[in-house]
């Protein structure tokens, strides 16, 4: 079977992208810090059907990702679709404007977006090109395309790992991998902020599905209501 491991995974977008690729017949390889959260998600995913296995791994520390995805492939005998969306920015200490941000505080957000997404391809990449086959996608909020002054270290980081994923994208072509970058324009449910529009995760999860599938010359998505 086809394999796809999601890292942030996490109950919300990363369990709906589960759900929507193991419903097609992928195991899936769950990769995120916290192991208690993710065997209760592969154990939700078991009892729907979903042939579904935890690998706990920060994306902060490269060699225990790259040693969490080889595992997956080991176990699922390859890993043909990565999707990367770790939480980032919401998960930060500080949260700057333009002109309050200082360098300690994009480098901390480029360490989780950017350079964790590197580090991931890096991990999945060459046997990806050894098949001639696979999908590479990248998640970030729609700052990365339209930034927030109350969030300008996270946005910045995130137009970095967009700028990058659009560049693979280009530079894969005919490669038979996709790269391609999805940016968010909703407030994911239950994370309901006032004014700003809702989605529920099982809305947008499709998106994933058909850049693997029907939309593969497609570098970017915008999911927007």
């Amino acid at each position: 079977m086809p394999a796809i491991a999601i890292i942030g995974a996490g109950p919300g977008l990363g369990l709906a992208i589960a759900r929507t690729f193991g419903s097609q017949g992928f195991d899936v390889a769950l990769v995120a810090r916290n192991s208690v959260k993710l065997d209760d998600l592969a154990g939700k995913l078991t009892a729907e059907g979903v042939n579904a296995a935890a690998f706990p791994a920060d994306v902060l520390d490269r060699d225990a990702l790259t040693q969490a995805l080889k595992d997956a492939a080991a176990r699922f005998g390859g890993i043909d679709v990565l999707e990367y969306s770790p939480v980032g920015g919401l998960g930060s200490t500080v949260l700057t404007t333009p002109a309050a941000t200082e360098v300690a505080h994009v480098q901390h957000e480029m360490e989780f977006l950017l350079y964790g997404a590197i580090a991931a391809t890096q991990a999945v990449l060459p046997a990806m090109r050894e098949a001639g086959a696979g999908t590479l996608l990248f998640t970030t909020g729609a700052g990365s395309i339209d930034p927030v002054p109350m969030v300008a270290n996270v946005n910045a980081a995130a137009a970095a790992l967009r700028n990058w994923a659009i560049n693979l994208h280009k530079e894969l072509t005919d490669s038979g991998i996709q790269a391609a970058h999805v940016g968010i324009d909703v407030s994911i449910a239950p994370n309901d902020f006032p004014g700003v529009p809702t989605a529920e995760p099982g809305e947008i999860s499709p998106v994933y599905w058909e850049l693997h599938t029907t939309h593969r010359d497609v570098p970017e998505r915008v999911f927007s209501l």
